[in-house]
Protein backbone atom coordinates (compact mmCIF):
# COMPACT_ATOMS: atom_id res chain seq x y z
CA UNK A 1 0.00 0.00 0.00
CA UNK A 2 1.32 3.44 -0.92
CA UNK A 3 1.82 5.82 2.02
CA UNK A 4 -0.01 9.13 2.13
CA UNK A 5 2.38 12.03 1.37
CA UNK A 6 3.35 14.09 4.40
CA UNK A 7 2.08 17.29 2.84
CA UNK A 8 -1.36 15.75 2.35
CA UNK A 9 -1.64 14.76 6.02
CA UNK A 10 -0.50 18.12 7.35
CA UNK A 11 -2.67 19.94 4.80
CA UNK A 12 -5.74 18.10 6.08
CA UNK A 13 -4.92 19.14 9.64
CA UNK A 14 -4.34 22.76 8.63
CA UNK A 15 -7.53 22.92 6.58
CA UNK A 16 -9.54 21.41 9.41
CA UNK A 17 -8.19 23.96 11.89
CA UNK A 18 -8.97 26.91 9.62
CA UNK A 19 -12.48 25.87 8.79
CA UNK A 20 -13.25 25.05 12.42
CA UNK A 21 -12.08 28.52 13.44
CA UNK A 22 -14.11 30.15 10.70
CA UNK A 23 -17.25 28.02 11.12
CA UNK A 24 -19.26 30.67 12.97
CA UNK A 25 -18.34 33.47 10.58
CA UNK A 26 -18.57 31.57 7.31
CA UNK A 27 -20.87 28.58 7.55
CA UNK A 28 -19.86 25.84 5.07
CA UNK A 29 -23.51 25.18 4.29
CA UNK A 30 -23.79 28.64 2.77
CA UNK A 31 -20.24 29.25 1.58
CA UNK A 32 -18.06 26.15 1.53
CA UNK A 33 -15.29 28.06 -0.28
CA UNK A 34 -13.53 25.12 -1.98
CA UNK A 35 -11.05 27.48 -3.61
CA UNK A 36 -9.72 28.57 -0.23
CA UNK A 37 -9.38 24.92 0.74
CA UNK A 38 -7.30 24.41 -2.38
CA UNK A 39 -5.08 27.39 -1.55
CA UNK A 40 -4.37 26.01 1.92
CA UNK A 41 -3.38 22.69 0.34
CA UNK A 42 -1.06 24.54 -2.04
CA UNK A 43 0.56 26.38 0.87
CA UNK A 44 1.25 23.12 2.63
CA UNK A 45 2.53 21.39 -0.51
CA UNK A 46 4.95 24.24 -1.22
CA UNK A 47 6.11 24.66 2.36
CA UNK A 48 6.48 20.95 3.11
CA UNK A 49 8.46 20.46 -0.10
CA UNK A 50 10.82 23.25 0.92
CA UNK A 51 11.22 22.29 4.56
CA UNK A 52 11.72 18.60 3.80
CA UNK A 53 14.69 19.44 1.58
CA UNK A 54 16.22 22.32 3.59
CA UNK A 55 17.19 22.07 7.24
CA UNK A 56 16.37 25.15 9.34
CA UNK A 57 19.94 25.34 10.61
CA UNK A 58 21.06 27.96 8.11
CA UNK A 59 22.51 31.45 8.42
CA UNK A 60 20.41 34.58 8.99
CA UNK A 61 21.34 36.43 5.80
CA UNK A 62 18.64 38.07 3.70
CA UNK A 63 17.61 35.32 1.29
CA UNK A 64 17.05 32.73 4.01
CA UNK A 65 15.40 35.30 6.28
CA UNK A 66 13.04 36.34 3.47
CA UNK A 67 11.81 32.76 3.29
CA UNK A 68 11.00 32.87 7.00
CA UNK A 69 8.84 35.99 6.60
CA UNK A 70 6.67 33.92 4.26
CA UNK A 71 6.79 30.86 6.48
CA UNK A 72 5.57 32.87 9.47
CA UNK A 73 2.71 34.29 7.41
CA UNK A 74 1.72 30.76 6.43
CA UNK A 75 1.80 29.81 10.12
CA UNK A 76 -0.43 32.76 11.06
CA UNK A 77 -2.96 31.65 8.46
CA UNK A 78 -2.95 27.90 9.09
CA UNK A 79 -1.82 27.51 12.70
CA UNK A 80 0.46 24.69 11.54
CA UNK A 81 2.96 24.23 14.39
CA UNK A 82 5.49 22.58 12.08
CA UNK A 83 5.96 25.94 10.39
CA UNK A 84 6.38 27.74 13.70
CA UNK A 85 8.87 25.17 14.99
CA UNK A 86 10.92 25.43 11.79
CA UNK A 87 11.41 29.19 12.23
CA UNK A 88 12.12 28.78 15.96
CA UNK A 89 14.88 26.27 15.20
CA UNK A 90 16.36 28.69 12.67
CA UNK A 91 16.28 31.59 15.14
CA UNK A 92 17.85 29.50 17.90
CA UNK A 93 20.56 28.30 15.52
CA UNK A 94 21.44 31.96 14.87
CA UNK A 95 21.28 32.91 18.56
CA UNK A 96 18.50 35.39 17.72
CA UNK A 97 21.07 37.51 15.88
CA UNK A 98 21.83 38.64 12.36
CA UNK A 99 25.51 39.48 11.88
CA UNK A 100 27.13 38.45 15.14
CA UNK A 101 29.94 40.90 15.91
CA UNK A 102 29.74 42.47 19.37
CA UNK A 103 32.45 45.07 18.71
CA UNK A 104 30.49 48.21 17.85
CA UNK A 105 33.62 50.00 16.67
CA UNK A 106 33.71 47.58 13.71
CA UNK A 107 30.01 47.64 12.79
CA UNK A 108 29.41 48.53 9.12
CA UNK A 109 26.39 49.22 6.93
CA UNK A 110 27.84 48.93 3.44
CA UNK A 111 27.30 45.65 1.58
CA UNK A 112 28.96 42.74 3.32
CA UNK A 113 28.38 39.12 4.25
CA UNK A 114 30.63 38.98 7.32
CA UNK A 115 29.76 39.40 10.99
CA UNK A 116 31.01 42.99 11.09
CA UNK A 117 28.20 44.16 8.77
CA UNK A 118 25.73 44.38 11.64
CA UNK A 119 24.15 47.61 10.39
CA UNK A 120 23.62 46.37 6.83
CA UNK A 121 19.93 45.72 6.24
CA UNK A 122 20.42 42.31 4.68
CA UNK A 123 21.48 41.15 8.16
CA UNK A 124 18.49 42.83 9.84
CA UNK A 125 15.54 41.25 8.03
CA UNK A 126 15.82 38.28 10.42
CA UNK A 127 14.55 40.59 13.16
CA UNK A 128 11.10 40.52 11.52
CA UNK A 129 10.77 36.82 12.24
CA UNK A 130 12.29 37.14 15.71
CA UNK A 131 9.66 39.80 16.50
CA UNK A 132 6.90 37.53 15.18
CA UNK A 133 8.20 34.67 17.32
CA UNK A 134 8.32 36.99 20.31
CA UNK A 135 4.68 37.88 19.75
CA UNK A 136 3.78 34.20 19.74
CA UNK A 137 5.64 33.45 22.98
CA UNK A 138 6.97 36.67 24.58
CA UNK A 139 10.54 36.42 25.85
CA UNK A 140 12.78 39.52 25.88
CA UNK A 141 15.76 37.40 24.83
CA UNK A 142 14.22 36.88 21.39
CA UNK A 143 14.41 40.58 20.52
CA UNK A 144 17.34 41.65 22.72
CA UNK A 145 19.80 41.69 19.81
CA UNK A 146 17.26 43.29 17.47
CA UNK A 147 16.73 46.14 19.91
CA UNK A 148 20.45 46.51 20.59
CA UNK A 149 21.26 46.81 16.90
CA UNK A 150 18.37 48.99 15.80
CA UNK A 151 18.52 51.33 18.80
CA UNK A 152 22.26 51.77 18.35
CA UNK A 153 21.69 52.49 14.66
CA UNK A 154 19.05 55.08 15.48
CA UNK A 155 21.47 56.82 17.86
CA UNK A 156 23.87 57.61 15.00
CA UNK A 157 23.63 60.76 12.85
CA UNK A 158 23.57 58.77 9.60
CA UNK A 159 20.29 58.44 7.72
CA UNK A 160 21.51 56.74 4.52
CA UNK A 161 21.15 53.15 5.73
CA UNK A 162 18.62 52.09 3.06
CA UNK A 163 20.40 52.77 -0.21
CA UNK A 164 18.92 49.89 -2.25
CA UNK A 165 15.28 49.01 -2.90
CA UNK A 166 15.51 45.56 -1.32
CA UNK A 167 16.45 47.21 1.98
CA UNK A 168 12.99 48.72 2.27
CA UNK A 169 11.54 45.23 2.66
CA UNK A 170 14.40 44.01 4.79
CA UNK A 171 14.19 46.69 7.47
CA UNK A 172 11.10 48.94 7.27
CA UNK A 173 8.86 46.25 8.84
CA UNK A 174 11.46 45.69 11.57
CA UNK A 175 10.94 49.29 12.64
CA UNK A 176 7.15 49.03 12.90
CA UNK A 177 7.23 45.59 14.54
CA UNK A 178 9.64 46.78 17.23
CA UNK A 179 7.62 49.94 17.72
CA UNK A 180 4.53 47.84 18.43
CA UNK A 181 6.44 45.80 20.99
CA UNK A 182 8.36 48.62 22.70
CA UNK A 183 6.24 51.74 22.15
CA UNK A 184 9.45 53.63 21.34
CA UNK A 185 8.44 56.52 19.05
CA UNK A 186 11.97 56.75 17.67
CA UNK A 187 11.34 53.65 15.57
CA UNK A 188 8.64 55.48 13.63
CA UNK A 189 10.52 58.75 13.34
CA UNK A 190 13.65 57.06 12.02
CA UNK A 191 11.56 54.90 9.70
CA UNK A 192 10.31 58.06 8.04
CA UNK A 193 13.75 59.73 8.03
CA UNK A 194 15.51 56.77 6.47
CA UNK A 195 12.75 56.22 3.92
CA UNK A 196 12.98 59.85 2.84
CA UNK A 197 16.63 59.30 1.98
CA UNK A 198 15.71 56.18 -0.01
CA UNK A 199 13.13 58.11 -1.98
CA UNK A 200 15.63 60.86 -2.73
CA UNK A 201 17.98 58.50 -4.56
CA UNK A 202 15.73 55.74 -5.97
CA UNK A 203 12.14 56.92 -6.44
CA UNK A 204 11.01 58.15 -9.86
CA UNK A 205 8.03 60.45 -9.28
CA UNK A 206 7.01 60.38 -12.94
CA UNK A 207 6.73 56.59 -13.06
CA UNK A 208 5.87 56.14 -9.35
CA UNK A 209 8.35 53.28 -9.32
CA UNK A 210 11.69 52.61 -7.62
CA UNK A 211 15.01 52.03 -9.28
CA UNK A 212 16.94 49.23 -7.60
CA UNK A 213 19.56 51.76 -6.40
CA UNK A 214 21.29 54.93 -7.54
CA UNK A 215 23.29 53.14 -10.25
CA UNK A 216 20.16 52.44 -12.26
CA UNK A 217 18.59 55.90 -12.42
CA UNK A 218 17.56 57.02 -15.91
CA UNK A 219 19.11 58.37 -18.13
CA UNK A 220 22.47 57.33 -16.66
CA UNK A 221 21.25 53.75 -16.99
CA UNK A 222 18.79 52.55 -19.63
CA UNK A 223 17.16 49.27 -20.58
CA UNK A 224 18.17 47.45 -23.77
CA UNK A 225 15.66 49.54 -25.69
CA UNK A 226 16.58 52.88 -24.15
CA UNK A 227 13.78 52.94 -21.56
CA UNK A 228 13.69 53.39 -17.82
CA UNK A 229 14.75 50.13 -16.22
CA UNK A 230 12.70 49.24 -13.14
CA UNK A 231 13.59 45.81 -11.79
CA UNK A 232 10.46 43.86 -10.86
CA UNK A 233 11.83 42.15 -7.77
CA UNK A 234 13.21 45.45 -6.52
CA UNK A 235 9.82 47.14 -6.74
CA UNK A 236 8.24 43.98 -5.37
CA UNK A 237 10.38 44.28 -2.25
CA UNK A 238 9.16 47.86 -1.80
CA UNK A 239 5.44 47.23 -2.34
CA UNK A 240 5.50 44.25 0.02
CA UNK A 241 7.51 46.22 2.57
CA UNK A 242 5.04 49.09 2.51
CA UNK A 243 2.16 46.67 3.03
CA UNK A 244 3.90 45.25 6.09
CA UNK A 245 4.59 48.74 7.42
CA UNK A 246 0.99 49.85 7.02
CA UNK A 247 -0.24 46.73 8.78
CA UNK A 248 1.55 47.88 11.96
CA UNK A 249 1.69 51.67 11.57
CA UNK A 250 -0.61 53.54 13.99
CA UNK A 251 -3.48 55.20 12.14
CA UNK A 252 -2.85 58.47 13.98
CA UNK A 253 0.88 58.59 13.23
CA UNK A 254 1.67 61.94 11.60
CA UNK A 255 3.37 60.36 8.57
CA UNK A 256 0.76 57.67 8.00
CA UNK A 257 -0.68 59.52 4.97
CA UNK A 258 2.77 59.60 3.39
CA UNK A 259 3.23 55.82 3.59
CA UNK A 260 -0.36 55.21 2.52
CA UNK A 261 -0.05 57.42 -0.55
CA UNK A 262 3.29 55.95 -1.51
CA UNK A 263 1.78 52.46 -1.29
CA UNK A 264 -1.25 53.41 -3.39
CA UNK A 265 0.78 55.19 -6.08
CA UNK A 266 3.23 52.32 -6.36
CA UNK A 267 0.41 49.78 -6.52
CA UNK A 268 -1.22 51.70 -9.38
CA UNK A 269 2.03 51.79 -11.34
CA UNK A 270 2.54 48.09 -10.71
CA UNK A 271 -0.91 47.19 -12.03
CA UNK A 272 -0.28 49.22 -15.18
CA UNK A 273 2.89 47.21 -15.87
CA UNK A 274 1.35 43.74 -15.49
CA UNK A 275 1.53 41.37 -18.45
CA UNK A 276 -1.77 39.90 -19.79
CA UNK A 277 -0.83 36.45 -18.46
CA UNK A 278 -0.63 37.81 -14.90
CA UNK A 279 3.13 38.02 -14.34
CA UNK A 280 5.54 40.95 -14.44
CA UNK A 281 8.64 40.91 -16.62
CA UNK A 282 11.99 41.49 -14.94
CA UNK A 283 12.32 44.97 -16.47
CA UNK A 284 8.85 46.27 -15.79
CA UNK A 285 8.50 48.91 -18.51
CA UNK A 286 10.59 47.14 -21.16
CA UNK A 287 9.30 43.56 -21.45
CA UNK A 288 11.70 42.81 -24.33
CA UNK A 289 14.74 43.62 -22.19
CA UNK A 290 14.45 40.27 -20.38
CA UNK A 291 11.23 38.61 -21.56
CA UNK A 292 9.43 35.68 -20.00
CA UNK A 293 7.99 34.49 -16.73
CA UNK A 294 9.40 35.63 -13.39
CA UNK A 295 7.99 34.59 -10.03
CA UNK A 296 9.68 36.51 -7.22
CA UNK A 297 8.62 39.98 -8.34
CA UNK A 298 5.21 38.67 -9.34
CA UNK A 299 4.67 37.05 -5.94
CA UNK A 300 5.64 40.17 -4.00
CA UNK A 301 3.37 42.29 -6.21
CA UNK A 302 0.49 39.84 -5.83
CA UNK A 303 0.92 39.84 -2.06
CA UNK A 304 1.02 43.65 -1.91
CA UNK A 305 -2.05 44.07 -4.10
CA UNK A 306 -4.03 41.45 -2.19
CA UNK A 307 -3.07 42.99 1.13
CA UNK A 308 -4.18 46.41 -0.13
CA UNK A 309 -7.53 45.04 -1.33
CA UNK A 310 -8.10 43.03 1.85
CA UNK A 311 -7.37 46.00 4.09
CA UNK A 312 -9.28 48.66 2.18
CA UNK A 313 -6.32 50.63 0.84
CA UNK A 314 -6.83 49.62 -2.80
CA UNK A 315 -10.39 50.16 -3.95
CA UNK A 316 -11.57 49.40 -7.43
CA UNK A 317 -11.83 46.35 -9.59
CA UNK A 318 -8.55 46.89 -11.39
CA UNK A 319 -6.57 46.03 -8.26
CA UNK A 320 -8.62 42.95 -7.48
CA UNK A 321 -8.45 41.72 -11.05
CA UNK A 322 -4.68 42.26 -11.20
CA UNK A 323 -4.22 40.37 -7.92
CA UNK A 324 -6.32 37.46 -9.17
CA UNK A 325 -4.35 37.33 -12.41
CA UNK A 326 -1.14 37.32 -10.40
CA UNK A 327 -2.36 34.41 -8.31
CA UNK A 328 -3.46 32.53 -11.43
CA UNK A 329 0.09 32.76 -12.78
CA UNK A 330 1.60 31.74 -9.43
CA UNK A 331 -0.69 28.75 -8.93
CA UNK A 332 -0.86 27.49 -12.51
CA UNK A 333 2.53 28.36 -14.01
CA UNK A 334 5.06 28.99 -11.25
CA UNK A 335 3.85 26.14 -9.03
CA UNK A 336 5.14 22.74 -10.10
CA UNK A 337 3.28 19.47 -9.30
CA UNK A 338 5.74 18.41 -6.59
CA UNK A 339 5.47 21.72 -4.71
CA UNK A 340 8.51 23.39 -6.22
CA UNK A 341 8.15 27.10 -7.06
CA UNK A 342 9.71 27.74 -10.46
CA UNK A 343 10.69 30.71 -12.62
CA UNK A 344 12.44 32.54 -9.76
CA UNK A 345 15.15 34.83 -11.08
CA UNK A 346 18.41 33.97 -9.27
CA UNK A 347 20.05 36.26 -6.74
CA UNK A 348 21.08 39.51 -8.39
CA UNK A 349 20.14 43.15 -8.62
CA UNK A 350 18.81 43.74 -12.12
CA UNK A 351 17.05 42.31 -15.14
CA UNK A 352 19.67 40.49 -17.23
CA UNK A 353 19.05 39.95 -20.96
CA UNK A 354 19.45 36.33 -21.93
CA UNK A 355 19.44 34.98 -18.37
CA UNK A 356 17.72 31.59 -18.21
CA UNK A 357 14.79 31.47 -15.78
CA UNK A 358 12.73 28.28 -16.03
CA UNK A 359 10.76 25.70 -14.04
CA UNK A 360 13.96 24.59 -12.27
CA UNK A 361 14.80 28.12 -11.17
CA UNK A 362 13.81 28.26 -7.51
CA UNK A 363 15.13 29.96 -4.36
CA UNK A 364 14.29 30.43 -0.71
CA UNK A 365 13.26 34.07 -1.07
CA UNK A 366 10.99 33.16 -3.99
CA UNK A 367 9.27 30.50 -1.91
CA UNK A 368 8.84 33.04 0.89
CA UNK A 369 7.24 35.51 -1.52
CA UNK A 370 4.95 32.77 -2.86
CA UNK A 371 3.81 31.92 0.70
CA UNK A 372 3.07 35.58 1.40
CA UNK A 373 0.90 35.82 -1.72
CA UNK A 374 -0.85 32.50 -1.10
CA UNK A 375 -1.65 33.38 2.51
CA UNK A 376 -3.06 36.74 1.51
CA UNK A 377 -5.09 35.16 -1.29
CA UNK A 378 -6.63 32.74 1.23
CA UNK A 379 -7.62 35.78 3.32
CA UNK A 380 -9.08 37.40 0.21
CA UNK A 381 -11.22 34.31 -0.40
CA UNK A 382 -12.37 34.36 3.21
CA UNK A 383 -13.31 38.02 2.85
CA UNK A 384 -15.11 37.19 -0.40
CA UNK A 385 -16.97 34.43 1.45
CA UNK A 386 -18.21 36.91 4.05
CA UNK A 387 -19.35 39.24 1.28
CA UNK A 388 -21.39 36.50 -0.37
CA UNK A 389 -23.05 35.62 2.92
CA UNK A 390 -23.91 39.27 3.49
CA UNK A 391 -25.36 39.53 0.00
CA UNK A 392 -22.72 42.00 -1.19
CA UNK A 393 -22.65 42.05 -5.01
CA UNK A 394 -19.38 41.19 -6.74
CA UNK A 395 -18.75 43.94 -9.23
CA UNK A 396 -15.28 42.73 -10.15
CA UNK A 397 -16.08 39.69 -12.27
Amino acid sequence: MNSIPKYALTALAAISAIFTANAQDCAPSQCSNPEKKNVVEIIDRVNTYWQDSHKPEDWAFWHVAAYHTGNMEAYKLTGNKDYLDYSKRWAEHNQWKGAKSDDRSKWKYNYGETDEHVLFGDWQICFQTYADLYNEEPDPGKIKRAREVMEYEMSTPQHDYWWWADGLYMVMPVMTKLYKITGNQQYLDKLYEYEQYSDSIMFDPEASLYYRDGKYVYPRHKSANGKKDFWARGDGWVLAGLAKVLSDLPADYAQHPYFENRFKDLATAVVDAQQPEGYWTRSMLDPEHAPGYETSGTAFFTYGLLWGVNNGYLKGCKYEKAAKKGWKYLSEVALQPDGRVGYVQPIGEKAIPGQVVDTNSTADFGVGAFLLAASEYARFLERECHGKEAGTPDCCK
